[in-house]
């Protein structure tokens, strides 16, 4: 794929999810861009959208939620691949995970039950290394 130009409305909404603490909602990414001339969910949602397509960031579908990829270089990955999120129950902390052995173990179950995988997203809930040793 190709590098995409980002319109001003997914340049913003991608940075904010690259300056945001942790997952952030579409209605907070609204909030949180109203001075910049956001109005409508509808905006934030059509950037998001596409920043999606382009693999620049993920959905967090048990929080209904996106955060930024940590590996936006590495795009290819997010087309057919298996991403992993650690999430700490604590302090909301998200971290992305990419792991070939997994990819291609879940790959072999999917094929044993003839199912051809899309997506892939595996969110794992806990409690990070700073939250246990506290």
């Amino acid at each position: 794929m190709a590098i995409q130009k980002l319109t001003k409305n997914q340049s913003l909404v991608l940075d904010a999810l690259e300056h945001a603490e942790g997952p952030l909602s579409a209605y907070t990414i609204l909030d949180k861009l109203r001075d910049h001339g956001f109005r409508a969910p509808l905006q934030v949602y059509r950037a998001l959208d596409k920043l999606l397509e382009f693999g620049l960031i993920h959905r967090l579908e048990s929080m209904n939620s996106f955060v930024a990829c940590a590996h936006p270089d590495h795009h290819h990955h997010h087309d057919h691949g298996v991403t992993a999120f650690a999430i700490c129950e604590d302090c909301g902390q998200v971290t992305e995970m990419h792991d070939a052995g997994m990819e291609e173990r879940l790959s072999v179950l999917a094929g044993n039950q003839h199912f051809k995988t899309e997506k892939t997203t595996i969110e794992i809930r806990g409690h990070c290394q700073n939250c246990t040793a506290e």
